[in-house]
């Protein structure tokens, strides 16, 4: 066997030790230390903790302070405070301000402490002045004998400036005080079993993450001055315990937290209440024992070295990602199940420094392979497409003239004349930049350089619609020479040097493969290759759009079933000819309905590559339109076998009768013959106009002015409205220019006008408004006649269709007027509506786009 196709062997000590080198230099720079926080910022703030019920925030806020004054207050104001929470019920009351000054109201404050029975007050661990010790500032002396408790206010900071914990316990010497969220849940003071410390040296005991329940404010919190100036709510305080600190700004005492960092800094009391919160439902967070994280790296180290060199390279991705997870899982469980925070990101960094470890181990066995296959695919069929840019000017003409059949061209050398026809050398212009066509009105030019020569190429393009398409479609063709192109730049890296070579050989392997492949997805039909047993293995993008199928779910799908679900068929059944076409190796052709269109499925059988076994080539087209046609040719077929050939029958029959008997013409049988004559030519009318509205197109546009085509087309159902005593009121001043054919359009008015005026009662009124809206020319017509039955209102528009109740009543019509009037607005781009409420009329809403909606 040739090594060279095995894997590269690594030994579990060599990858062992490479990691434990790169872990050991990534520890001299801070970043495992920023992970690890970030990560338990990322957790905690992801999924924070729900608000214990019982606690309440006071706060010395900017209110406060406007209203009751210049920071220090009076302490018989927070005796007054004491009091209102005592009478509201409160559990316990938090101060969270240092009261280490004497002062003369402390017999005041004192007193309404005892009568509460359950006041806490803080003590700080600070030096009073820079030139002194460390030393334990506790209340005054009054104030520590009346409260149940006391606890130290302090938060620590990480390096990274953010509280997320503090210690529990904190002292000086043996003596350590609880926080004050411990002191309000009844903590005693801890005395340690130490040897005794100096008295000025800060001891920290029992250091807990604190899981806050959101920023600054997720606390319910009330204003100082409000509760103060209130009286008692047991609603908001009563069982509760009551945190009362400033949180003012400018006080000083401001924490960034995860939630908030700098940007908007919680209050320390906010602090204290939310360590109060997490530590009520036991969710406080401790560290876990530093030989944890250190028995984690090594776990780590050692999965990675032993499952890596035995691992496919394809793999090694997703072992490493999978080493990932199982550790992000078992951070996360230790943090939310036990409450236990262990620093990861030491283990983390081993699957991430072990895959591109294993990665470079393994490319030399690539670098090698590349070697060995660089000349077998270099010497492979080169299969391309000419690039427009590597042909003559020569060429490139007679390609233009068999395409655009331009009306003049001109192709220069240099100063010599290689072709002309209609042009003039002096029209050239100046200053033609290589590769880039200029137009001119219909005239188009460009410069082209081959080897060492210049060429000029002159065209004169028809002067019609198509001008813009063809003059966009030259701007898309990279006719420039490969001397002018801006060459790339050969990379020096000879690993990077042979992948380039290796992706030039396989991108010309695939290049005619991708080519057909584009092909079939491109063509106006849709196509399935199946394989020998007619299972589809190739559908272009048709097929996906018309049977509704996604695309992973038609390969693999046989054939036949695919047809039975969407038209199932007993004769002849559609497995049958599956099976016949490969079988018999015959082609077939037969209908198919999918989804209320109609195709026509060609099978064809062709030979597999290196197999003997036959596939099918289905080729499927849509003859929805083509069906469409010819049901209209029937029903106009049948429309003039009836409604044509009734009136010129009974014209006929009316005629013979006076033939029998001239000499006793009345005057109602004239009358009679008039109204048969008027209505075929009505017929034919009607028909003549469909047929224009059908064979419109944009080449009959011009500018036209929509008003004024309203105002004619009233002027000429003006007669037929007096008839009958209706009123035209007509409501539009604004000229409103469109591009479209005003002939057709007027006749499309007509038509609405004159349903309207048919259908609406003598002596009523029909309201005509133009105007604009937006970029769109709006008409609406609005009668008061009998009205639309509901379910007539989606066939209003049909060819042929007549309302139900306007034949009981005697109005006869062809069912062409509105068809006509639709196909009118949709070839002008346009949309028509319409609203109707028996018995209260109806209401025609046209919208056509203005030809210039910018100006």
């Amino acid at each position: 066997m040739n090594r060279d196709w095995l894997p590269i062997k690594t030994t579990p000590w060599t990858m062992g030790l490479a990691l434990l080198a790169l872990l050991l230099l990534i520890q001299a720079s801070a970043f495992p230390r920023q992970l690890d926080l970030w990560l338990l910022d990322e957790a905690l703030t992801t999924n924070p903790p729900p608000r214990s019920d019982d606690v309440v925030v006071i706060a010395i806020d900017e209110l406060s302070l406007d209203r009751l004054g210049r920071w220090p207050w009076r302490r018989n104001i927070h005796a007054e405070l004491t009091s209102k929470l005592r009478d509201a019920g409160a559990k316990t009351i938090v101060f969270d301000i240092l009261f280490s000054e004497p002062s003369a109201d402390d017999a005041e404050l004192a007193d309404a402490m005892r009568a509460h029975g359950n006041v806490i007050l803080p003590i700080y661990l600070s030096p009073p002045t820079s030139n002194y010790l460390l030393s334990e500032q506790l209340p005054s002396a009054p104030l520590a004998a009346a409260a149940y408790a006391l606890g130290h206010a302090h938060v620590e900071l990480d390096d990274d400036g953010v509280a997320r914990g503090l210690y529990l316990f904190n002292g000086l010497g043996t003596q350590l005080w609880p926080s004050l969220s411990l002191a309000a849940n009844g903590e005693e003071p801890r005395t340690l079993k130490t040897p005794e410390a100096p008295t000025f040296v800060n001891v920290r005991d029992d250091y807990r993450i604190v899981p806050l329940s959101g920023g600054a404010g997720s606390l319910p919190t009330y204003s100082y001055v409000q509760i103060l100036n209130q009286p008692p709510a047991p609603e908001l305080f009563k069982d509760k315990t009551v945190f009362v600190g400033a949180t003012a700004a400018g006080f000083g005492d401001i924490l960034p937290t995860p939630f908030s960092g700098l940007s908007r800094p919680m209050s320390g009391v906010e602090f204290h209440a939310n360590v109060f919160s997490a530590d009520s439902q036991a969710l406080l967070i401790s560290q876990a024992p530093k030989w944890t994280a250190s028995a984690l790296i090594l776990f780590t180290i050692i999965c990675m070295s032993l499952a890596l060199p035995r691992m496919r390279p394809a793999r090694t991705l997703a072992a490493c990602l999978a080493a990932v997870t199982v550790l992000l899982g078992i951070y996360l469980m230790a943090l939310f199940a036990m409450r236990l925070w262990v620093p990861v990101a030491n283990a983390l960094a081993v699957p991430l420094l072990a895959l591109p470890l294993s990665s470079g181990l393994r490319l030399a066995m690539t670098n090698r392979f590349l070697n060995r296959q660089l000349d077998e695919l270099a010497r492979s069929p080169q299969v391309t497409l000419p690039e427009p840019s590597r042909r003559h000017p020569t060429q490139l003409l007679e390609h233009f003239q068999a395409l655009f059949q331009p009306q003049g061209w001109i192709l220069e050398q240099g100063a010599d004349l290689l072709s002309v026809k209609d042009m003039n050398a002096s029209d050239t212009p100046e200053n033609l930049s290589p590769g880039q066509w200029r137009h001119s009105s219909n005239q188009s030019w460009i410069r082209l350089v081959r080897g060492n020569a210049s060429y000029t190429l002159g065209l004169t393009l028809p002067n019609d619609l198509s001008r813009e398409a063809i003059q966009r479609y030259l701007n898309r063709l990279d006719l420039e020479g490969p001397e002018t192109r801006h060459r790339v730049q050969k990379p020096s890296e000879n690993i990077s040097a042979r992948i380039e070579r290796v992706r030039i050989a396989t991108e010309r392997m695939n290049h005619m493969q991708q080519f057909i492949r584009r092909s079939f997805e491109r063509m106006p039909d849709g196509i399935i290759v199946t394989d020998e047993l007619g299972v589809i293995r190739f559908a272009n993008g048709h097929i996906e759009e018309w049977f509704q199928e996604p695309m992973p779910s038609l390969g693999g799908l046989p054939l036949a079933r695919l047809l039975e679900g969407h038209d199932p068929r007993e004769t002849p059944p559609w497995h049958e000819t599956v099976s016949d076409t490969l079988t018999l190796l015959q082609s077939r052709t037969v209908d198919l309905r999918v989804r209320n269109m109609d195709f026509l499925i060609h099978f064809a059988p062709f030979a597999l590559p290196e197999s003997n076994q036959h596939g099918i080539i289905a080729n499927i087209s849509d003859i929805s339109e083509l069906r469409e046609q010819q049901r209209q040719h029937r029903e106009a077929i049948d429309f003039i076998s009836h409604d044509v050939r009734s009136p010129l029958v009974s014209q006929l029959a009316l005629i013979e009768q006076l033939k029998r008997d001239p000499s006793h013409i009345e005057k109602a049988q004239l009358d009679q013959l008039g109204r048969l004559a008027r209505r075929s030519y009505h017929l034919a009318e009607e028909f003549v106009q469909l047929a224009r509205a059908e064979q419109l197109t944009e080449t009959r546009f011009y500018e036209c002015e929509f008003l004024a085509i309203v105002e004619n087309a009233r002027d000429s159902v003006s007669e037929q409205a007096a008839e009958k005593g209706i009123h035209l009121q007509l409501q539009g001043t604004e000229d409103l220019w469109l591009r479209g054919n005003a002939e057709l359009l007027e006749r499309a008015v007509i038509n609405l006008l004159t349903n309207a005026v048919q259908y609406s009662p003598a002596g009523s009124a029909i309201s005509i408004q133009v105007f604009p809206a937006g970029h769109q020319a709006c008409l609406t017509i609005a009668d008061e006649g009998s009205g639309i039955a509901p379910e007539e209102l989606p066939h209003l528009f049909d060819r042929y269709r007549r309302q139900k109740s306007s034949e009981l009543a005697g109005i006869h019509g062809t069912g062409l007027g509105l068809s006509f009037v639709k196909i009118v607005v949709e070839k002008h781009r346009g949309e028509i509506t319409v609203a109707s409420t028996p018995g209260e009329g109806s209401v025609f809403t046209l919208k056509l786009p203005v030809s210039d909606p910018i100006a």
